[in-house]
């Protein structure tokens, strides 16, 4: 039986209406509605009080597939939000020296925006699209299509390792290695969650 069925067997059980079960839970009568329509899903606090108020556990309360649910749901949360950080941090490179800005003899450390050079528009546009992509992740985090949940992580370690790999072509190693760490924290994130 599924969590909306349960409460709403629960709630008739104790002879209550929507009504009085929200006030009893501190919540409104719309959330009650629609945690029983299956249009909404209690967070773990308003679950642990329906637990509570019902003298079950939380167990008994979900069935397996939702307990899954909701972890899947917090380790996807956690890596939007490490990913969407990580990609704004590129940000960095705009105002840190560490690119190598080559004049005769002399090279001097810049930031990106100071850089001068062919390369200086590639780099700004890969950085630029991997804050935008940070942006977006952490914007539609709570948005759950499948599709956007295989593209968004992937596009966030794409961007990052082009990013890293011209760089390194472009020998400016300080930027890359900033990057090539974003990326192992990136795929350490995944490996973990995976």
């Amino acid at each position: 039986m599924e969590f909306s069925d349960k409460l709403q067997t629960l709630r008739r059980q104790k002879g209550l209406t929507q009504e009085e079960l929200a006030k009893a839970l501190f919540v409104s009568r719309t959330a009650v509605s629609k945690w029983e329509s299956g249009r909404g899903f209690p967070n773990i606090e308003s679950l642990k009080q329906i637990a509570d108020f019902f003298d079950i556990t939380v167990d008994e309360l979900l069935s397996g597939g939702e307990m899954l649910n909701i972890a899947e749901k917090k380790e996807n949360a956690f890596c939007d939000i490490l990913f969407g950080i990580l990609d704004i941090a590129s940000s960095l490179l705009f105002f840190f020296p560490l690119f190598a800005q080559r004049s005769g003899d002399a090279v001097s450390a810049v930031s990106l925006l100071s850089l001068q050079g062919n390369l200086k528009v590639l780099y700004l546009v890969l950085v630029t699209l991997t804050i935008l992509t940070g942006i977006l992740t952490l914007a539609l985090q709570n948005y759950h299509k499948p599709f956007l949940e295989k593209v968004k992580h992937k596009t966030s370690l794409t961007l990052t390792a082009i990013s890293a790999i011209l760089l390194v072509l472009g020998l400016q190693p300080y930027a890359a290695v900033l990057l090539f760490v974003f990326l192992a924290i990136k795929i350490l994130i995944l490996i973990k969650t995976r």
